[in-house]
């Protein structure tokens, strides 16, 4: 799903002009954004959790040349799907 079918859908499922739609979409995610770049966690319950995963320098190995290759650190926004999201999509695989 894209943006703009999220955008679509919201604007259907509580019959809302589109336009007022993707101002709530956009200021759901602009929201998000803030508090991860604030290293802060989001939790929906229900749906999952997005954290920030900081990562330490490293070396790593180049697989085309064996070449042994430094890796900075970095931070990395991870993703844990909740119970009931897990459970549903877990009930349409079967």
């Amino acid at each position: 799903m894209t943006k703009s079918q999220l955008i679509e859908a919201v604007s259907e499922r509580i019959n809302l002009p589109k336009k007022r739609a993707e101002d709530i979409v956009n200021a759901v995610f602009d929201t998000m954004a803030d508090a991860l770049v604030e290293n802060r966690r989001i939790e929906v319950r229900g749906f999952g959790s997005f954290s920030i995963r900081e990562y330490d320098a490293r070396m790593g190995r180049n697989p085309r040349t064996n070449e042994a290759v430094e890796v900075d650190a970095k931070k990395s926004i991870h993703f844990k799907v909740g119970k009931e999201l897990r459970e549903r999509v877990a009930d349409v695989e079967n």
